[in-house]
């Protein structure tokens, strides 16, 4: 839809729909007077509420099942970082471990701020933050108050509704998504370097497929470990199978391939891919970027296609609802399901690609650090003396409108051959991982200097830092940096990438990071330009607002520059 590409459909009363013209030559306003910079500003507010309700709601899980955790309800799950959970007792200063879930669970209820996580931003950033009255009150407060100011009749001005939506963004990055990561790390374990495999040939012939799919760790972890149980072993054996092979999709996957090396089989487009070998067994899911499609074309296949939140119904799937409470019995269940599936798989019908490659995961900030030797300095030095020219953080989804992970495969070369240290999350690292990018020899494809660098650490010019809601590594790794130089996040040699972004949860990052102060280049185009006065706002504005801007630009190699002109232009800044 063109009006729709535009962001000039408004449908927020029954007044309307309305839509503006962007020729000049039909209406100009809606029934109510709202103008093309209106309706293109309250539009993309709500993707942003979306995106940020997200990430937040998947927090809330995690920090439902911590306090429950806490209180001795929630038997399956246990403490497995608790060095991480005592500086985060003392980050909230609090001396026990129900105390931090209370405070960490009242972060989404709070009407007045500040969030805690915030203040781990550069006091300058925070300074600003407070400044243009964008310092997020509470996580579900600024998501409540965008849909009250894009409702009928309440908030006109472009401006005035994009700070709100910076404001909404920034309780997602530093509030939601990283209470999420920062939970599940105290949960689950904080990942360190390990290695595995990527791509659907990881997808085994004579074992049980069960690709575990969506984004929230609490049901994959109980997957993972139901399935390493041996009396799941002897029943695959009774079913005809060697045994049971766990895979992962999208970013539940990530969660598991960094925590225990579990094969990821692909990202967001290669859902449907994978039930089309016909060798998996069951497709398990939560929430978020799972196609509807999928149980259609399960239905195709003998695959069971499960669905387990409340919250995440879907046509033709199999419901076993998930509870924290009972996590592993639940897990148990679902295992046993796939299981009792292998005998239904049609040989004839299976043909699994060859395809798949290497990696080496698990890039938490800490063993980043760990890695440097206990302290950022060999980084800083990298930095200074220009062996690492800057930093790029490439992240995001895919989109059918770009040939799958082109855009993300072509910009991180281009961006590593220019020695760019790349950090990545999410489908990007996916796309990553497939191309053989998260490998220490991929450090040849490197420039001179990055090469070196990753060669005297052994480690690749690519560092996967997680999943989504892991971006949240990337906001602490950059203020640790924005601290040691005594700058601000706006002034680092950095830039941020979303090449074939795709949901309202992109939107939300893409806001936070640039609400951050780093410089965003999108490949595909958001719904704004029937407002010139809105996208002017975000491409150029801004920056003279929150220090950093928008770019928009399709081509892999055209974005690399862009970013790499930045990242040349900062280091000038600031005189390194």
């Amino acid at each position: 839809c063109g009006f729709g590409e535009l962001g000039l459909c408004c449908r927020n009363c029954n007044m309307g729909p309305c839509r503006i013209d962007p020729f000049g030559e039909g209406a100009s306003k809606g029934v109510c007077g709202a103008t093309a910079d209106i309706i293109v500003a309250r539009n993309l507010l709500r993707m942003i509420a979306a995106g940020a309700a997200a990430h937040s709601d998947h927090a809330r899980d995690v920090a439902h099942t911590f306090q429950l955790l806490s209180a001795g309800k929630a038997p399956s799950y246990q403490v497995k970082d608790q060095a991480k959970m005592e500086r985060l007792m003392k980050e909230y200063g609090v001396d026990s471990q129900i105390a931090l879930a209370d405070a960490i669970m009242a972060e989404f209820g709070k009407q007045e701020g500040p969030i805690q996580f915030t203040r781990r931003a550069p006091a300058k950033r925070v300074e600003l933050w407070q400044k243009l009255g964008i310092d997020p009150r509470g996580i579900d407060r600024e998501i409540v108050e965008i849909m009250h100011r894009t409702h009928m009749g309440v908030d006109n001005d472009p401006v005035n509704l994009i700070l709100q939506g910076l404001r909404a963004s920034l309780a997602d990055g530093w509030g939601g998504s990283m209470i999420a990561t920062e939970l599940q790390d105290v949960m689950f374990g904080t990942p360190t370097p390990t290695f595995s495999e990527a791509n659907l040939g990881v997808l085994e012939p004579n074992k049980v497929n069960i690709i575990v799919h969506g984004h929230e760790p609490l049901l994959s972890e109980m997957i993972v470990a139901a399935a390493a149980e041996p009396e799941m072993a002897e029943l695959a054996k009774k079913q005809g199978a060697v045994g049971i092979n766990v895979a992962g999709m999208c970013c539940t996957g990530n969660e598991v391939l960094m925590r225990h090396g579990v094969p990821v089989a692909g990202n967001f487009l290669q859902q449907e891919l994978a039930v089309a070998t016909g060798a998996v067994e069951a497709m398990i899911v939560d929430v978020q970027c799972i196609m509807p499609a999928l149980g259609a074309l399960s239905g195709c296949f003998h695959t069971k296609f499960i669905s387990t939140s409340p919250k995440a119904k879907f046509p033709g799937a199999l419901h076993m609802e998930f509870h924290e409470e009972t996590a592993l019995d639940t897990a148990r269940a679902i295992v046993r399901e796939a299981v009792s599936n292998y005998g239904n798989r049609n040989p004839a019908r299976v043909h699994i690609p060859k395809d798949k490659s290497k990696c080496m995961v698990g890039f938490s900030v800490e063993s980043i650090v760990s890695a440097l030797g206990g302290s950022l300095d060999p980084l800083l030095g990298a930095i200074k003396s220009g062996a690492i020219r800057g930093i790029a953080a490439v992240v995001g989804c895919n989109n059918p409108k770009i040939v799958q992970d082109y855009g993300h495969i072509n910009l991180v070369r281009e961006l590593i051959k220019n020695d760019v240290l790349v950090v990545n999350t999410g489908c990007n690292a996916q796309a990553c991982a497939k191309a053989g990018l998260l490998l220490p020899e991929a450090a040849e494809m490197a420039g001179e200097g990055l090469k070196g660098v990753c060669k005297a650490l052994g480690v690749p010019p690519v560092l996967h830092m997680g999943s989504c809601v892991d971006i949240s590594r990337i906001l602490v790794a950059a203020a640790a940096i924005a601290n040691a130089l005594g700058v601000d996040i706006s002034d680092l040699p950095a830039a941020g990438a979303a090449p074939e972004w795709m949901s309202e949860k992109a939107v939300a990052i893409g806001a936070y990071v640039v609400g951050s102060g780093v410089f965003t280049v999108l490949g595909t185009v958001p719904p704004v330009l029937g407002s010139p006065a809105v996208a002017g706002l975000l491409t150029s504005g801004a920056r003279d607002v929150v220090g950093a801007a928008f770019a928009v630009e399709p081509d892999p190699f055209k974005a690399a520059a862009l970013m790499i002109d930045h990242i040349e232009s900062q280091r000038k800044k600031i005189g390194i």
